[in-house]
C-alpha cells in the first residue's frame, strides 16, 4: 500500500506537462503513487502522459472520455487513491526535488488530519513566496479556530488545495468531494468544508510547490460565465452553515468574503461580455437578498464606503423593484 497518493488533473497543458511530470519523477519513491487524470485533452497532453507512464513507478492514468472539469478530475483521483495521505497538484505546476518526502514527514511528525504549506508563485521568471495565513507554524490547531475574524485573511482565504496534504480518513464515505457543478471556485468551497469537517491541522513553511500564474489556459484567466461560479459556491457555503450547529459563529466571515468577491467582480465588470455582465448584476442582487440580512447589515457597515455603497445600490434595486 502506498503512503502518499498524488492526484494530478491535466487538460490541454502540453506546454507544461513535461515539466510537471519531470518534477514528479524527482519526487518518486516506493511509498508514493501518482494518479494522473487526463480530462479529455485535445492537444498532445495524452501522448505526453503515455510517454511518462512507463517512466514513473506506481503511476495510474485515468482518462475521461468527455471533459468533466477540475472538480470531477480530482474526485476521480480521490476514488482511485490508495495512500494513507492524499495531495493534489495541477497539471501546469511543479514540485521541487524532495518536496513530497518533506510533506509526508511533516504530517507524520505533527500527527494531525491535514497540513497546509506555503507555496511559490511563479509569474514568468519572477518567484514570490506566498505564506499560508496561519496564526502559528508547526503547532497543531483546531481547523475551526482559524476561520475568523471576518476582516482578516485567514486559512479559509487560502484556497490552494495543492498546498497541503490530507489524511485519507477525511475522504471516507464520500466526504470532501469537490462540487462538480462548479466550474470555478470549487476550491474555495472545498477549503471551507475541510475546516468544518476536520478536527486537527497545522501549517508549516515548506516552499516546494510551485504555482504557475498567468497561464492563458488557466481557469483564473477566463472571462466568461464560469467565473461567476463563486456565487453558487458561496450560496452552498451559506447553506452548509445554516445546517451546522456552530454555523452562526462563522456567518460574519462567510458573508464578508462573499461581499468582497461580489464587489471585486462588479468593479471589474468591464472585462466581461455584455450578456455575462448583465447576468452578474442580476446574480449579485439575488445573492444579497439570500444572505442573512442582519449579518449583511453589519458587514456593509464595516466595509469601506466605495464597496459598501456599490452593494447597497444593488440591494436597494431589488427592494425598489418589489
Amino acid at each position: 500500500m502506498p503512503k502518499l497518493s498524488v492526484i494530478v488533473p491535466f487538460h490541454n497543458v502540453q506546454e507544461f506537462a513535461d515539466d510537471t511530470l519531470r518534477s514528479l519523477a524527482n519526487n518518486a519513491g516506493p511509498a508514493t503513487e501518482f494518479i494522473l487524470v487526463d480530462d479529455c485533452s485535445t492537444d498532445a497532453t495524452p501522448e505526453i502522459l503515455s510517454g511518462w507512464q512507463h517512466r514513473l513507478a506506481r503511476t495510474t492514468v485515468i482518462r475521461h472520455e468527455e471533459n468533466k472539469g477540475i472538480a470531477q478530475s480530482r474526485n476521480s483521483g480521490i476514488e482511485a487513491a490508495g495512500g494513507d495521505y492524499l495531495t493534489f497538484l495541477d497539471g501546469d505546476d511543479w514540485y521541487g526535488p524532495g518536496y513530497l518526502d518533506e510533506l509526508v514527514r511533516s504530517i507524520d511528525e505533527l500527527g494531525c488530519d491535514f497540513v497546509r504549506t506555503d507555496h511559490v508563485q511563479s509569474t514568468g521568471a519572477t518567484r514570490v513566496v506566498r505564506r499560508a495565513p496561519a496564526p502559528v507554524r508547526d503547532k497543531v490547531l483546531h481547523p475551526r479556530e482559524v476561520i475568523a475574524p471576518p476582516h482578516a485573511e485567514t486559512m479559509v482565504d487560502y484556497p490552494f488545495v495543492w498546498a497541503g496534504v490530507y489524511r485519507r480518513s477525511l475522504f471516507d464515505g464520500g466526504a470532501l468531494r469537490f462540487a462538480v457543478d462548479l466550474r470555478t471556485a470549487e476550491d474555495r468551497l472545498w477549503t471551507w468544508r475541510l475546516h468544518l469537517r476536520a478536527r486537527t491541522f497545522a501549517a508549516t513553511g515548506l516552499h516546494g510547490v510551485f504555482y504557475r500564474r498567468g497561464v492563458t489556459t488557466s481557469l483564473t484567466q477566463i472571462r466568461d460565465a464560469r467565473q461567476l461560479d463563486f456565487i453558487p459556491a458561496h450560496d452552498a457555503l451559506l447553506a452548509d452553515l445554516a445546517a451546522d450547529p456552530e454555523g452562526e459563529r462563522f456567518l460574519p466571515k462567510a458573508v464578508r468574503t462573499y461581499c468582497a468577491l461580489l464587489a471585486f467582480h462588479l468593479t471589474n465588470i468591464r472585462r466581461y461580455h455584455a450578456p455575462v455582465a448583465r447576468r452578474l448584476k442580476k446574480m449579485v442582487t439575488t445573492a444579497l437578498e439570500g444572505m442573512p440580512q442582519d449579518v449583511l447589515d453589519t458587514t456593509l457597515a464595516g466595509m469601506d464606503d466605495k464597496r459598501a455603497d456599490m452593494l447597497r445600490r444593488f440591494r436597494t434595486a431589488r427592494k425598489a423593484a418589489a
